[in-house]
């Protein structure tokens, strides 16, 4: 069964905001607002038909955005 990629977008202690895939060491970008982080978020999960979590200061999870199809070659 295929696993949908997930990226997410994180604050960095430095001030700057992250993008980066769940099970990776490092970030894919490194951006100076939230904005850009998301529009760099949203390109790559519509790439590769992932998942998008955006996080707030606190590390919460704000929002979830999912792109393409289910990953699944089976219903249910």
């Amino acid at each position: 069964m295929a696993k949908r990629m997930v990226w997410s977008v994180e604050p960095r202690p430095n001030g700057r905001w992250a993008v980066q895939r769940d099970g990776t060491r490092r970030a894919d970008s490194l951006h100076d607002g939230k904005q850009a982080a998301i529009r760099r978020g949203i390109e790559l999960g519509r790439r590769n038909c992932g998942q998008l979590r955006v996080k707030g200061r606190n590390g919460r999870v704000q929002d979830e955005r999912t792109y393409g199809g289910d990953p699944r070659s089976v219903a249910g």
